[in-house]
């Protein structure tokens, strides 16, 4: 496409070096989409005939066909999907040698690489919302299964099944709302920008922009082709999701073992042992937690070639579709496998409660209770936390206490503290706004639900 300036063929191994088919040709359909507003708007503003514009919409579409057929072989030789697409449209109908007026392969690769990222993007965020209602669908399964809930992966209190799924369904509800944000960071129309100084030709930029259903054009021809923020603000958001898979299958998997084993793992997304029969292993969640880190480097990646690039175009930027295209494929795989998983979920409420029986997570009801008492915090804090050293020296529940064992260390308790010391009890008092209570996780559902 430049031999008018060289007086060589350029070396095999530069073209080698080079290309970009195993890159780009998947944004084939997207590339002929783009140039067919191309040619509706070059013949619109008489810089084609109206014959002129048809024929070479025409030759697009056949060679849209072949595209989908899979008959189109691109070749090496002519370095990448865009001048591919343009030597074939050009043997079909000789008039496609006027398809580039007015438009660089900078705008146009730019327009493409938008095009297509809107398409997948648009898909994620269907799949992302399942698994949002996968969330909720569980919320109300498990909403009366108490489980102990952690800090410092340590029991802190009882808390309700149903609240812990809502609160990956507000994580994930975040990381929906980075999804729509990078969503429209991308919808501007680059085509007609040029190469980074736009055009001399009467092109009409707005039209294009309508015809491909951006909101408009970019506003500075020499930010359209240096700007990649549009792929950064996806990599955030596809890497605060990856670490919000991570922590959760983290969870899933350490409360699968058999020192947790209260939640139980459907047994077509585990595989077992080649030499321990007993195994049942959580290798998708394990495969999902590993990911993680290959879309957190996508994002660096990118980062990092920006980031002492002068302005406009250099072509740095080829390489910015490669994490690109992994990161996409790994996050849609992530999520979808992931809400077949969960909505497959049980939970071993018996072995949950056992566990909070062996531990001490209702010492913050007690100090709350002393409250209610007229006992200042920091005194209830002090008389339970004594309590508790007691009986961990002893090895006694605070279930096992008689009502004269209670007296003897805090003089304030009524008889009424007996009727406070169960897992259920604790939750369901715990019925602040946003609170673990049943009544207001039933409240949290039906607004999630409102949601998705």
């Amino acid at each position: 496409m430049w031999h008018g300036r060289f007086k060589k063929e350029m070396a095999d191994e530069v073209l080698d070096f080079t290309q970009s088919l195993d890159i780009d040709w998947r944004m084939a359909e997207c590339d002929i989409k783009g140039s067919l507003a191309h040619v509706q708007m070059l013949g619109a503003t008489g810089l084609l005939k109206e014959g002129e514009a048809k024929k070479i919409a025409l030759g697009l579409e056949k060679v849209l066909e072949e595209v989908k057929t899979g008959k189109f072989i691109p070749s090496k030789n002519l370095e990448d999907v865009h001048m591919n697409i343009e030597a074939r449209l050009t043997e079909l109908e000789p008039l496609g040698a006027k398809l580039h007026t007015a438009r660089s392969r900078n705008d146009q690769v730019a327009t493409t690489t938008r095009l297509y990222l809107r398409e997948r993007l648009k898909t994620l965020r269907d799949e992302l919302k399942i698994l949002l209602q996968v969330f909720i669908s569980n919320a109300e399964r498990h909403l009366n299964i108490i489980i102990p809930g952690y800090t410092h992966m340590q029991q802190a209190q009882p808390i309700s099944m149903g609240h812990y799924w809502l609160a990956w369904f507000e994580a994930f509800k975040r990381d929906l709302e980075r999804l729509d944000f990078a969503l429209k960071s991308l919808n501007e129309s680059p085509l007609g920008a040029g190469a980074l100084a736009g055009s001399t030709l009467p092109i009409n930029r707005e039209m294009t922009a309508k015809i491909l259903d951006f909101d408009c054009p970019t506003r500075n021809s020499l930010d359209t082709v240096a700007n990649r923020d549009y792929m950064t603000d996806y990599h955030y958001f596809a890497s605060v999701l990856m670490v919000h898979v991570s922590r959760l299958c983290n969870d899933l998997i350490t409360w699968n073992t058999q020192e947790f084993a209260f939640i139980i793992l459907p047994d077509e997304f585990c595989t077992g042992s080649s030499m321990m029969p007993q195994k049942k292993n959580p290798d998708v969640l394990e495969l999902a937690r590993g990911k993680t880190g290959q879309v957190l480097g996508n994002l660096i990646d990118l980062l990092v070639t920006l980031k002492g690039l002068p302005m406009t175009y250099n072509r740095d930027l080829q390489e910015d579709k490669r994490g690109l295209w992994a990161s996409l494929d790994t996050v849609e795989s992530v999520v979808r496998i992931l809400s077949a998983l969960l909505e497959k979920v049980e939970v071993d409420e018996k072995i949950a409660l056992a566990g909070l029986e062996k531990g001490y997570s209702l010492a913050t009801d007690v100090a709350e209770y002393l409250v209610m008492k007229g006992v200042p915090f920091r005194e209830a804090h002090l008389k339970v936390g004594r309590l508790t050293g007691w009986c961990i020296e002893n090895k006694i529940s605070f279930g096992e206490l008689t009502f004269e064992q209670w007296r003897e260390h805090i003089p304030e308790v009524d008889e009424d503290i007996l009727k406070i010391l169960s897992p259920r009890e604790s939750v369901s008092r715990r019925n602040t706004y946003g609170g673990t209570g049943f009544s207001q996780v039933a409240k949290q559902i039906e607004a999630a639900k409102k949601i998705c």
